[in-house]
């Protein structure tokens, strides 16, 4: 799992695996999820992210180096 987040754009991009993307879906104003050929999702990007999260969320991601990567298995 990769986290990429976007200071200047507010926007934080969060991508589940290296599958190929397909297409988008606003399935929310500002949350969008990418799906690969056979409809699953594997990346959700959100816009204006500082805005939708709690401080304390706000302030551990501030100190966060970016991108970043968590490791996971399939």
């Amino acid at each position: 799992m990769h986290f990429h987040y976007d200071k200047k754009e507010d926007a934080l991009y969060i991508r589940f695996n290296d599958k190929t993307y397909q297409e988008s879906e606003e399935v929310k104003e500002g949350v969008i999820f990418d799906y690969d050929k056979n409809g699953k999702i594997i990346a959700i990007e959100i816009l204006d992210a500082s805005k939708r999260f709690s401080p304390k969320f706000n302030l551990d991601m501030a100190k966060q180096k970016f991108p970043f990567a968590v490791a996971f298995s399939e």
